[in-house]
């Protein structure tokens, strides 16, 4: 039949050791199947496996000291990533007889200003660490600017590389 162990966490040389009872006594040759499910928290710098090592121990065996076997579990931490965009404002139309003025340092003689806002979400479960994202905006449209990066702008602990070409005119 099945039972339940009771099991307890405690350190022991500097390791993180669960000693779980088996049961007491047992008979001579019996043979037992243990399931066991460990719940490990912060691996997610602990890399791409995690080892254990099992060791079963009797009290009354000539050779209490029974060889540990080594047990390798892959650890994959999974996260959901979502980016989130938005254009301010949401749509603009350019009048017909409007052209951009060569040269010129101020804004407005380059377009309208459109403002668009990024913000990537981890929605977990595992927190993320080193995420890259690219982000690629068509400047130019048949040889012509189509946008003129302006600048490029961050909050949090971010860090980004500005494209080639940011406001090249020093607007």
């Amino acid at each position: 039949g099945q039972e339940k162990l009771s099991c307890n966490p405690r350190k022991e040389n500097g390791s993180h050791v669960v000693l779980c009872e088996l049961g007491n006594p047992m008979k001579a040759g019996a043979q037992i199947t243990v399931d066991m499910e460990l719940s490990v928290s912060g691996l997610e710098d602990m890399g791409d496996a995690i080892t254990f090592q099992l060791q079963l121990r009797s009290k009354n065996s000539p050779n209490s000291a029974n060889a540990s076997v080594t047990v390798t579990v892959p650890v994959e931490a999974q996260a959901v990533m979502e980016l989130r965009g938005t254009s301010l404002p949401a749509s603009t139309v350019l009048p017909v007889s409007w052209h951009r003025v060569e040269g010129s340092r101020r804004l407005e003689d380059h377009g309208i200003k459109v403002e668009h806002v990024y913000q990537l979400h981890n929605k977990g479960p595992s927190t993320v660490s080193g995420v890259t994202l690219s982000l690629a905006v068509p400047n130019q449209l048949g040889g012509r600017i189509l946008f003129y990066l302006l600048e490029l702008g961050t909050e949090g602990d971010v860090n980004c590389t500005n494209p080639p070409g940011l406001n090249a005119e020093q607007v």
